[in-house]
């Protein structure tokens, strides 16, 4: 009974799984879950001061209102290319240090650079260029962090692997969010001269940077990877990479040409605002790849059985698993409301609660803080919720309890509308943080079960375009409807975002689970 009990116990641990093929992963002690997902915290605190601060310091370098969704479109195109690529070059990687841990390291590395880098930045266009530098590197350490948990976890044991990453989100976004306004009760400067970035942002940014650097470094040392003979003998039935059939892909391609290219010549025939003439010609790019593929696929035929990375992802692309497809209009009203949310919380709060407009002065630069710590109580919110989710997942299910989440979120931002002291708006956050952990968490749950171990990277980074598109959607729209629709008042940006929301919600039902994976 001895040496049995101690067999058990050695296959509870990824470290020795790699010396007996296991018919399914065992599941891992809590302590094991806390380290691998304890990187996010670091990942995290990058990711809320880029959310919170960035427009603030494309503000304070000269940016007008309408300028502010250019410049983050920088953020989701990067997403867009980098994510599916790390995604399968994850998928194939396997070396001493593992299979995702790899990514985690050297997206960290970069992170950190361009995070000491942000507020020293001195011009508007170098500031644009470390955003996409930032949101690169972001892409490169988190999307792997997704399919590691996949990697690793039983099924019964995703839920809580997830939840538990939402709870490490939250807390350093809570931290991070909140960094300004805290270093000025300290006594940190919080103004500056005319283009100079406040010392209070500063000090935040040099502080996530460490946090970043030191959260993924401990993730990376005390957890370890299965090899890929016992991935595969988890999941047999996807052991062999199966290539779809992509003959005939040239219909959709040449569908989404048309959208995209009409899209073009609207645009230019109603001299809408210039980006969004990127959302449109990625559409239509898009449409060229399916068809130039399926082109070289008539001249070379050996393509059809020797496909290089634009082959995998596009075939992945093509035939996405349903579950996919319905989630991901979930996915696009959710990020499309926390993407207005964040470009336009500040510039909102300043102009309802604070009557302030200018960015150089002390009222604005007090609305800029106090949205610092309504983010961060937000994600605080976030944090606690990963507690209470589990709960309603065992009451309600998976479908249920997100459509309560984000109704609750959608009602948070609406309230942005209504109030006029800024210190009820911690109200609303409540609702906005059970959100933001459902959303971090709910989905992936319900997909996780829905996908291959063998492209568990690749199908998770394709997933999350369906995070990048609608912040591509948003930076491109909002700043015309700023303009044509909502009379220079960012606050109907939120209320735009609230409503989505709610849309979303409504967008959860369409979503199909088995009876065991809506209870899970």
């Amino acid at each position: 009974m001895s040496r049995l009990s101690c067999r058990i116990r050695s296959l509870r641990s990824p470290t020795h799984a790699s010396r007996a093929l296991l018919a399914d992963r065992p599941e891992l002690s809590f302590r094991q879950i806390w380290n691998m997902c304890f990187g996010f915290l670091g990942i995290q605190f990058g990711f809320a001061l880029q959310t919170a601060d960035v427009s603030r310091i494309f503000q304070t370098l000269g940016a007008s209102l309408e300028q502010i969704p250019a410049l983050w479109v920088a953020a989701p195109i990067t997403g867009l290319i980098v994510q599916p690529i790390i995604g399968h070059c994850s998928d194939r990687t396997w070396t001493r240090l593992g299979r995702r841990r790899p990514y985690f390291l050297g997206g960290a590395l970069l992170a950190t650079l361009a995070l000491l880098w942000m507020p020293n930045a001195g011009t508007l266009w170098m500031a644009a260029v470390l955003l996409w530098l930032m949101d690169a590197t972001f892409n490169v350490a988190m999307e792997p962090f997704r399919a590691f948990v996949a990697d690793q976890l039983p099924a019964r044991q995703r839920p809580q692997g997830y939840l538990l990453q939402s709870f490490f989100i939250g807390t350093g976004a809570v931290i991070a969010s909140m960094l300004p306004w805290m270093l000025t009760q300290l006594g940190v400067s919080n103004v500056a001269p005319p283009g100079v970035i406040p010392d209070t942002v500063k000090y935040a940014f040099y502080a996530g940077g460490a946090t970043l650097l030191g959260a993924v470094l401990w993730t990376v040392a005390s957890t370890r990877e299965y090899p890929a003979e016992q991935l595969r003998a988890f999941d047999p039935g996807h052991a062999d990479e199966t290539l779809p059939d992509l003959r005939g892909i040239w219909r959709n391609g040449s569908a989404w040409l048309f959208a995209g290219g009409t899209a073009t010549l609207l645009v230019g025939r109603f001299q809408l605002r210039q980006e969004m003439y990127l959302l449109t010609i990625t559409v239509a790019v898009y449409g060229l790849l399916l068809i130039g593929y399926e082109l070289a696929l008539k001249l070379r035929p050996a393509l059809d059985r020797q496909r290089g990375l634009l082959g995998h992802v596009l075939g992945d692309l093509h035939m996405m698993p349903a579950a996919m497809r319905q989630l991901a209009w979930v996915q696009l009203f959710s990020w499309f409301a926390f993407f207005a949310m964040w470009i336009y919380a500040t510039a909102a709060v300043a102009q309802v609660q604070y009557g302030a407009t200018d960015a150089h002065s002390l009222p604005y630069n007090e609305a800029a803080n106090w949205v610092g710590v309504l983010f961060g109580v937000y994600n605080g919110c976030a944090a606690l919720a990963a507690f209470v989710i589990p709960w309603m997942v065992r009451r309600w299910g998976l479908r249920t309890s997100h459509l309560l989440n984000l109704w609750l979120g959608g009602m948070g931002l609406l309230a942005f509308l209504f109030i006029r002291d800024p210190r009820w708006l911690l109200l609303p956050m409540l609702g906005v943080g059970f959100a933001w952990a459902s959303i971090l968490s709910l989905p992936y749950a319900m997909l996780s079960d829905n996908l291959p171990a063998a492209k568990m990277g690749v199908y998770m980074g394709i997933f999350n375009f369906s995070i990048v598109i609608p912040q591509l959607v948003a930076a491109s729209v909002l700043g015309e409807l700023l303009k044509r629709c909502f009379h220079g008042e960012p606050v109907w940006a939120l209320v735009t975002g609230g409503a989505s929301l709610f849309v979303a919600g409504l967008c959860t039902l369409r979503v199909r689970l088995d009876d065991a994976g809506d209870r899970s």
